[in-house]
């Protein structure tokens, strides 16, 4: 069976290592010729928007899927037209407009921080006025890992707001004094089958997610069926098929929706060597119709992200459970180039072996 991947990233390149086993086999499109699926999967370069490339790559696909939100929708109908793509291109318009898709929370009784459109100067001083400060501008479209985002702390800030953002397709967001962030991932069959991961507690710096852990700390089974009951609601809504996350900002004991991402993500690296079946393995059994496998976590798990530089392997590997994920990329700074996953038994040896694994890193 041959799948089709648009993007060729390294959440493509770690669909096509989880699909081997299972005998599949994949093409991916991506412009980069460098992209780091290239030594796993059969590989084309084009642009995602090359009507005449999107034909081609569509030649002898069993199905589609997507690892990453910035691919034209308008490409996805396309394909959509000529073999099936999950998960569903309804599920990645709403995801890469920030302004429907905080919209679309609220219409399924989803809570989110307060919003408002704005497209100009004049806006976006009536948004701070009505949402208040401090509040985080961001434009609606492509922006990712802390990109295209500024943070109004007073009403002297709009200036430099929109001098450095400004566009007529942002929005205004209210800022929530967040205790912890968090994401659950969810997967959902073609049968509407669904399971749901653990909830993780993720720590950023500079945008850029550095630390998952899974399950997170002090997780109450009642913070656990509230992310699951959100999470269920946007499946059943989009008719969702594969894995979706949903990032949250918990604030004295409230949940709330930051984002979706219609793919497998980021902060479920851990699943590979910490839950009973990957995120990965899990994408690819929904769409493909498979039953899903059990999402229950293996002990207590943290992953690191490899920002920009990547440290000798052998110094890693000497770590007791501890695992390296490398992406094949150039070191670039602010490039993620790889994970590193360790796995222990209870949540106290994990915080021992995070210390021990980052100062390694600054070592």
């Amino acid at each position: 069976m041959m799948i089709g991947l648009l993007g060729g990233g390294q959440l493509g390149r770690m669909l096509a290592l989880a699909g081997s086993p299972l005998g599949l086999r994949f093409r991916a499109l991506d412009h980069n010729p460098d992209a780091p699926v290239r030594n796993v999967a059969e590989l084309m370069t084009a642009e995602f928007d090359d009507l005449k490339a999107l034909e081609r790559f569509a030649e002898g696909l069993d199905l589609v899927s997507f690892e990453f939100e910035n691919v034209p929708v308008e490409s996805v109908r396309f394909l959509n037209e000529r073999v099936p793509v999950f998960p569903p291109p309804d599920a990645l318009e709403w995801g890469q407009d920030r302004l429907l898709e905080k919209s679309f929370f609220q219409r399924l009784g989803i809570q989110t921080a307060r919003f408002s459109a704005v497209r100009s100067r004049p806006d976006l001083e009536r948004a701070a006025g009505e949402i208040g400060l401090p509040a985080v501008l961001k434009t609606r479209r492509l922006g990712y890992d802390g990109k295209g985002q500024f943070l109004l702390r007073t009403p002297e800030d709009i200036p430099t707001a929109w001098n450095s953002i400004g566009s007529p397709s942002l929005i205004l967001e209210s800022f929530v004094p967040f205790e912890r962030e968090v994401s659950i991932l969810a997967v959902r069959g073609r049968k509407a089958d669904t399971a749901f991961y653990p909830l993780v507690e993720n720590h950023h710096e500079g945008g850029i997610l550095r630390l998952s852990l899974a399950p997170a700390p002090d997780l109450s089974l009642e913070l656990q069926a509230w992310a699951e009951d959100c999470a269920a609601r946007v499946l059943e809504a989009l008719d969702y098929v594969g894995v979706l996350a949903i990032e949250f900002f918990l604030y004295e004991g409230q949940l709330y929706a930051n984002e979706f991402a219609p793919r497998v993500h980021n902060s479920g690296h851990w699943t590979i060597e910490g839950a009973e079946t990957s995120q990965f393995e899990n994408h690819l059994r929904a769409i493909l119709g498979f039953p899903l496998g059990s999402t229950a976590a293996v002990g207590h798990s943290a992953m690191i992200n490899l920002i920009g530089t990547v440290p000798d392997p052998r110094s890693v590997l000497a770590v007791r459970d501890t695992h390296l994920h490398l992406y094949d990329k150039a070191p670039k700074p602010g490039r993620k180039l790889g994970h590193i996953t360790t796995r222990r038994p209870d949540p106290e040896s994990r915080e021992i072996a995070v210390v021990q694994i980052h100062s390694l890193l600054r070592g």
